[in-house]
């Protein structure tokens, strides 16, 4: 493996415009300015799963059938995901997965997977405690929405006991999903959870720090959520999961930026739903971003496309980039993910997936209040 400061000599030298039509810009006039590609490392913590990814057309009530009229394998969890979605819009970027898998078929395929995206996978351990996790993913043919049945498996065993924060060696230190990782969900006396004693570890040794949250329905965001975001620099999860986390109505963007900040996020807190996208910065200002106008017939499955998001927010986080060229790189991302069934053959380098800025029109949104 190259040295860090070969890495950043190397990435430094290279250059990327990113060029958007004066036409499609943001409403305020900003367009996509030169950046220097990111000359950090990446580690993604947490989940790393199977998924088995079942087309249906319907789901069927309680004790009735439902045909699978199709069925595939893919990585999937918040390390693979983002992991593979940050890797493939820059080759050139580092990026390391953590975490725990079983000693099984399963963890065979997710990490091949991830060595076949390029990812480090040194950072990954095999357990004969449990089997890799897997989530069946029931996605409608109709809509792309899904349902998940997940398996909570080898990745639940991490803890912070595993994490070396001085041997990172990274720019970020990004963990997903809370309240689906149960040795870091697990309670803490001094830190509330076992997670914020995990963050905040990696903060105290320069390391920024990101997470994102899983979607369920449960009375546990306030316990468990909280706790890590006091030692969060960046935060980036969809409006159902901060609206749990902070109490604060849903259809509030701006409420719940504020709400997350307000909790504890140093930098920057990002919210992101279908239509659209809102951010504020650790300076109070928000600002947000429509989604693109995608046509009939482009989404065929929604299965990883916050965690696409997800990657585009932290490649903008160490482009050094302003939140809305952030949220539109990574709504980009999100929209490339759409248009597959699984979580990660949608992703596209950089200059393709800013491609669809000039194919699709934006959403018009009015958060600011």
């Amino acid at each position: 493996m190259m040295h860090e400061q070969q890495i950043a000599k190397e990435l430094a030298s290279r250059r990327r415009v990113a060029q958007v039509d004066s036409n499609e810009s943001l409403a305020l006039g900003h367009c996509f300015m030169p950046y220097s590609i990111p000359n950090g490392k990446v580690v993604l913590a947490g989940n790393i799963i199977a998924d088995n990814v079942k087309m249906i057309p319907f789901l069927p009530e309680k004790g009735m059938l439902a045909p699978i009229l199709s069925m595939r394998r893919s990585v999937g969890g918040s390390v693979c995901n983002t992991g593979i979605a940050l890797k493939t819009l820059d080759s050139a970027l580092e990026v390391a997965a953590l975490g725990k898998i079983g000693s099984d078929d399963a963890g065979n395929f997710v990490v091949n997977e991830m060595s076949r995206h390029g990812l480090d996978v040194s950072l990954v351990s095999r357990t004969d405690a449990a089997p890799t996790t897997f989530t069946d993913c029931m996605t409608l043919t109709t809509t792309g929405e899904r349902t998940f049945f997940n398996m909570h498996g080898a990745d639940s065993l991490l803890s912070p006991e595993d994490v070396d924060p001085r041997s990172l060696d990274c720019a970020i230190f990004h963990l997903g999903y809370l309240l689906l990782l149960d040795g870091l969900d697990a309670a803490d006396g001094d830190y509330g959870t076992k997670a914020a004693r995990l963050l905040a570890k990696v903060q105290a040794a320069g390391v920024k720090t990101s997470i994102d949250i899983v979607s369920e329905q449960s009375d546990r965001f306030v316990r468990i959520v909280r706790p890590a975001l006091r030692y969060c620099d960046y935060c980036v999860v969809n409006e159902i999961e901060a609206s749990r986390a902070t109490g604060r109505d849903g259809d509030d963007m701006r409420g719940l930026c504020e709400g997350l900040m307000s909790l504890g996020v140093r930098e920057c807190a990002v919210v992101h739903r279908p239509e659209g996208s809102a951010a504020m910065d650790g300076a109070g200002r928000f600002v947000s971003v429509g989604s693109l106008d995608l046509p009939k017939g482009w989404i065929v499955g929604s299965t990883g496309a916050g965690d696409a998001f997800c990657a585009g927010m932290l490649y903008s986080f160490l482009a050094g980039m302003s939140p809305e060229e952030g949220m539109r790189l990574a709504s980009c991302a999100a929209a490339c993910n759409l248009s597959v069934a699984d979580s990660t053959s949608g992703a596209r380098s950089l200059s393709e997936t800013l491609d669809l800025e000039k194919r699709f029109n934006r959403r018009s949104v009015c958060w600011s209040t």
